[in-house]
């Protein structure tokens, strides 16, 4: 039997630890190229459908039910899938690159890392996970490992308390280390260090970020760069104003595409966006032991049409209270509770009720309701409109509600809700999780200064 992981880890790093540390002001403005999460599909496009469904749904139960650990659990991060989008990062001296799944729903940045990295249940449609890149600490002269004085050492874990066991109470000179994260994903977990690291941007070094240097993960196939409104978050770290990009739109197969992901900050930044509609974030619920819940980006929808009818959804499932609504940059597919999602169904039902309902493809993919729509003429499908605080309007266009599903003339709402493994209907957290399907070709910002979220219809390239 080999060593323990963490073990393996200590051993390799042989790094010093930073204890107390600060970073200077990042730029003004930082351009990233943002892309689709490389993982190759399958060439049977009912497979790839119903990944994407599982993914989505996996990811909207992880969501709402975060789960933790004992004492060394960090806030939990979400699952990533096949519908995700990347940003390249480098970190080091010298540095090294790697590509993150960008996630707004979580608040911790981590890479795979050492060379005994292990990744277990990380491929889907053959994709071969053992060609990931990895960090080498000993590579880098920046590398710290944290010290468990370290404030930031409580980022990583979600509390305030000095994280030194081993040590005399008020000992100021302590050398132990920040102790081991676990964090929990809804289909899988990842493990390792906290390093104080430099995240090196073309324009600008910043140094002591705090990344997470995990040496085993369980269906996690890459790092992930959490945007979310936690400490350890990296616009929290680079103390940005807002951050913003355009979604590229999807095929569901690979493509070189990028466009820009921008980060800004400095007394110039967060000014409003010429054509750009603004909402009001809205405040985090406080809920018992779910300190996750504080990181998501919830959004004041305050209703949804269909069709230009007004569905009848009660105002507490809108209400952070009782659910609420969130943007989230790491899933895919719509999620909408089921006590949201039946009267949306049923208004799109009846609307379509001229087109036979495509059940067997419902069951297949496990996205719907859909319909058959082969047989020639035009095809008439139902205005989603969603309606927020302060009077935007987000119409998405019809690829970005509805998809065609294989080859058998049938279109589905690209939806996704509770089934038998799911949440609870009346499960804590949010009850509707916006997914980057709905938001490809918008401008999408997300304004922290002013703490409201925009958006625009245009054309990505």
């Amino acid at each position: 039997m080999g060593a323990p992981p963490f073990l393996c880890l200590l051993a390799l790093l042989s790094l010093s630890s930073s204890s107390l540390s600060s970073s200077p002001p990042p730029p003004t403005t930082i351009t990233l190229p943002l892309s689709h999460f490389q993982q190759n599909p399958s060439p049977d496009p009912y497979q790839n459908l119903t990944h994407i469904a599982i993914q989505s749904k996996t990811r909207a139960h992880h969501l709402k039910n975060p789960q933790t650990a004992p004492a060394t659990t960090a806030t939990p991060i979400s699952a990533h899938s096949y519908g995700a989008y990347s940003i390249p990062l480098s970190f080091g001296t010298p540095p090294q690159t790697l590509k993150f799944v960008m996630d707004t729903g979580s608040d911790i940045v981590w890479f795979p890392c050492t060379r005994r990295y292990q990744c277990t249940n990380c491929s889907f449609g053959g994709s071969d996970s053992s060609n990931l890149t990895l960090f080498i600490p000993k590579l880098s002269s920046s590398a710290k490992i944290l010290g468990c004085l370290n404030p930031k050492c409580g980022w990583i874990h979600h509390t305030n308390v000095t994280n030194c066991r081993d040590c005399e109470p008020n000992l100021t000179n302590c050398t132990q280390i920040c102790p081991p994260y676990m964090i929990f994903y809804g289909s899988g977990t990842t493990g390792g260090l906290g390093l104080a690291e430099t995240l090196d941007f073309p324009a600008k070094k910043v140094p002591d970020f705090v990344v997470g240097c995990s040496i085993f993960s369980v269906r996690q196939p890459a790092g992930i760069a959490g945007f979310g409104r936690g400490p350890a978050s990296l616009p929290s770290q680079l103390g940005l104003n807002k951050f913003s990009y355009c979604l590229l739109p999807r095929k569901f197969d690979e493509t070189a595409k990028t466009t820009a992901l921008v980060l800004e900050s400095g007394s110039d930044s967060g000014e409003q966006t010429d054509g750009v509609s603004y909402s009001p974030f809205v405040k985090n619920p406080i809920v018992t032991g779910k300190d996750a819940f504080s990181v998501y980006y919830y959004i004041s929808l305050r209703k949804i049409t269909v069709g230009g009818k007004t569905v009848k959804i009660p105002y507490e499932y809108l209400s952070p209270s009782g659910g609420g609504a969130i943007v989230d940059s790491g899933s895919t597919f719509t999620y909408m509770s089921r006590n949201v999602f039946e009267p949306v169904m049923s208004e799109f039902v009846t609307q379509m009720k001229k087109y036979k309902r495509a059940s067997e493809v419902e069951i297949e993919t496990g996205i719907g309701p859909c319909f058959v729509v082969s047989g020639g003429g035009a095809v008439t499908l139902p205005e989603l409109k969603l309606q927020f605080k302060g009077g935007a309007e987000l119409v998405p266009p019809l690829e970005n509600y509805f998809i065609l599903a294989g080859k058998r003339g049938a279109v589905c709402l690209a939806v996704v809700t509770d089934d038998g493994s799911g949440p609870a209907a009346g499960s804590d957290g949010p009850a509707i999780i916006l997914g980057n399907f709905q938001m490809q070709n918008f401008y999408v910002e997300y304004d922290l200064k002013n703490d409201r979220f925009g958006f625009r219809k245009q054309t990505c390239n």
